[in-house]
């Protein structure tokens, strides 16, 4: 391997290679299969704080910016631009909603999940809403798809919200999004 020059992946590369490439929306990181250059130390903590070589990230234009190239292959999580790939660490999920905004009612009803990064969500049959509880505790953990298999964590006062509008239907208590009923725990009610 004489002569050729390794680099390591660093945050300030990955800026300039968005900065080449901005264009208006989100990148079209599903069409990018670059080569893997090795792993960044970049943790997104379960709270949606996103830390660098062990330090939070305090610029949130820049946290936004590198959501923006943020993919899942294989349950892995990469920064991803047309030029490299690097792996970084995810507690849970990506993002956290922080809110929701709520139209229509019963069946009619939509939900718009906004997340800690401004990505805006309306949860339907494409974007799915799951509770996950753990075995040993039971608490639940609802989760929101956001984008190309990129989830959100949705916030225990959010979360509080949905319990609220929740409605039992089909032997499960759960709420309505775009036209699809999510169920959040088994009901003790019967239809």
């Amino acid at each position: 391997m004489s002569g050729q020059n390794i680099v390591t992946p660093n945050a300030e590369g990955l800026v300039a290679s968005i900065n080449a490439t901005k264009a208006r929306g989100l990148p079209p990181v599903h069409l990018w299969d670059p080569p893997f250059c090795g792993d960044l130390d970049m943790r997104i903590a379960r709270d949606g704080t996103w830390f660098y070589e062990g330090t939070p990230i305090g610029r949130p234009g820049l946290v936004k910016m590198f959501s923006s190239i943020l993919k899942r292959e294989d349950g892995k999580y990469f920064l991803v631009t047309p030029v490299e790939k690097v792996g970084i660490i995810v507690d849970d999920a990506p993002f956290v909603a922080i809110d929701f905004d709520v139209t229509g009612t019963g069946e009619n009803q939509v939900l718009t999940f906004t997340t800690q990064v401004d990505d805006m969500a309306k949860a339907g049959p494409d974007l799915p809403i799951r509770v996950e509880c753990d075995p040993e505790t039971g608490e639940p953990s609802p989760y929101v798809l956001i984008r190309s298999d990129l989830e959100a964590l949705i916030d225990r006062k959010s979360f509080y919200r949905l319990v609220d509008l929740g409605v039992h239907h089909d032997g499960w208590f759960g709420v309505w999004s775009g036209g699809q009923f999510f169920g959040i725990i088994p009901s003790a009610e019967l239809d």
